[in-house]
């Protein structure tokens, strides 16, 4: 038998004990703060030591598996320019983001900054590339409530766009070389922007390398057609900027469209016209051959022009013979007092309908009209022309010596004022899109590298805390490994 001198023996655990207080010192049985640190002072060694266990291990294994970690480089690109809130290029053509990593943009970049151009590296590249709109808070903020009142909400086109090129850190590419690399990308798609859109088109200025290979007689068509598309193109950009005048030439489109018209009349007029007033050609029997074989061109177009002409004019007949018939319709159900009609009831819509038809029928038969008549002016004129090389057919080549040499200087004389004034034209169209295209593409934040300190400094900090909560455990726990032994 126990006596009843001597205490039950205890069966509590360290834990056990930690929850209860000693007598005298706590009698409403809390928490024993001095225990607790007595217990965490006493295993303190241990405690930083699997704090510096935990940091060791954490750093080892980040610096093994890094290599094999993607690293992400990012940047911000903003577009602004004519036509990109229709979603749409300058030409009116789709915009897509994912121009900024076209293969033949990722390969310009890669060939400037001296990489690996393989397929497979390319490849690799591209698919690395991201790019995602950045859409305001307060955007998504104003679209959640019109879409909550059951409104329909337009495509939102962001303005901004982060680009992010991630890679693993053992790709044989530094930190540096992958922050030149986006911005090599982004500065070639603005080249090829600049050129698309911006520059004057290669084909203006060129007439005189097509001349070397043209006879006398062809003089007259290429001269025609170079300047129609100058006058065209000149049209186009005036309707652009009304008011703008060049800082380098001093100069306005206007200005341009008038020293085109003066070119004709000084220039070129005299040479065309010492070409066709004595009939030069190398040979006339091949010119006249040239002359039928277009003309024949000319009439087949001619033929298409017409019927597609009469085609569009029966259907604009049929479109206004029924046009009165939708009036009239709206009119009755007009005279109709429901209150549970609609606002546009089926005949205003018939009309609305038949209206636009008759629109879309009318430029149609303007346009197929025009065309039409513009054939048939190019064939009156080659008849002429061929007209006026028959009277020359059959006269000696031999006198044509000296009007060779005419010619040669006029031409000499006249290629001197076509560059010029090719000249005035690229300078003047290159202030404008300076001007214009400026910001068309920008970036707003340069090519940012996420470093290997912080995390490898988070790994460390992970392995260092579950080190130290492994040893605050045990000593809260009276385990010390100390002593080898739990006391």
């Amino acid at each position: 038998m126990i006596p009843a001198s001597e205490p039950p023996p205890s069966t509590s655990s360290p834990a056990h004990d930690l929850v209860l207080s000693d007598q005298g010192r706590d009698s409403g049985g809390g928490i024993d703060l001095f225990e607790i640190y007595r217990r965490l002072s006493r295993g303190f060694p241990q405690t930083a030591g699997f704090a510096a266990l935990g940091l060791a291990i954490g750093l080892t294994v980040f610096l093994f598996s890094s290599p094999f970690l993607a690293t992400t480089t990012s940047m911000r690109v903003t577009f602004a320019f004519n036509a990109y809130a229709k979603g749409e290029y300058p030409d009116h053509s789709k915009f897509q983001p994912d121009d900024i990593r076209a293969p033949d943009v990722i390969l310009e970049a890669l060939k400037l900054q001296g990489l690996n151009v393989t397929d497979d590296f390319q490849g690799k590249i591209r698919a690395a590339l991201t790019i995602e709109g950045l859409i305001p808070a307060n955007v998504i903020k104003e679209r959640d409530r019109l879409r909550a009142a059951g409104q329909t909400l337009a495509p939102f086109l962001p303005d901004e766009y982060l680009v992010t090129l991630t890679l693993p850190r053992k790709e044989p590419i530094s930190n540096r070389q992958r922050e030149i690399l986006l911005n090599k990308i982004v500065s070639i798609y603005e080249e090829k922007f600049q050129r698309t859109y911006a520059e004057v088109p290669l084909a203006f200025g060129n007439v005189f390398d097509a001349l070397r290979s043209a006879d006398f007689s062809e003089y007259e068509l290429v001269f025609g057609d170079e300047i129609q598309n100058l006058q065209a193109f000149l049209h186009q950009e005036l309707d652009q900027a009304k008011t703008f005048r060049s800082s380098t030439t001093n100069l306005s489109f206007s200005d341009l469209i008038t020293q085109t018209e003066l070119f004709s009349q000084i220039h070129l007029y005299e040479t065309l016209g010492i070409i066709r007033q004595n009939g030069l050609s190398r040979n006339r029997g091949i010119a006249l051959l040239k002359m039928d074989y277009y003309l024949r061109t000319l009439e087949d177009r001619e033929h298409k022009a017409i019927e597609d002409e009469k085609v569009v004019d029966n259907l604009l007949t049929q479109s206004q013979e029924r046009s009165q018939n939708y009036v009239l319709g709206i009119k009755s159900q007009a005279t109709q007092q429901r209150a549970e009609s609609p606002v546009l009831d089926q005949g205003l819509i018939d009309s609305l309908l038949a209206n636009d038809s008759a629109n879309f029928l009318v430029h149609q038969a303007l346009d197929s009209g025009l065309k039409v008549k513009s054939l048939q002016a190019a064939k009156a004129q080659l008849l002429e022309r061929r007209k006026d090389m028959e009277q020359f057919l059959n006269r000696s080549s031999e006198d044509q010596t000296a009007l060779y040499a005419q010619v040669q200087k006029s031409l000499a004389a006249l290629e001197i004022s076509y560059n010029m004034l090719i000249q005035n034209i690229r300078s003047t169209q290159s202030d404008f899109a300076r001007q214009q295209f400026s910001d068309a593409i920008r970036i707003s934040m340069q090519p940012i590298t996420g470093r290997i300190y912080k995390p490898l400094l988070v790994a460390g900090g992970i392995g260092g805390f579950i080190g130290l909560a492994l040893g605050v455990g045990l000593s809260l726990l009276e385990i010390y490994k100390a002593a080898g032994r739990k006391e």
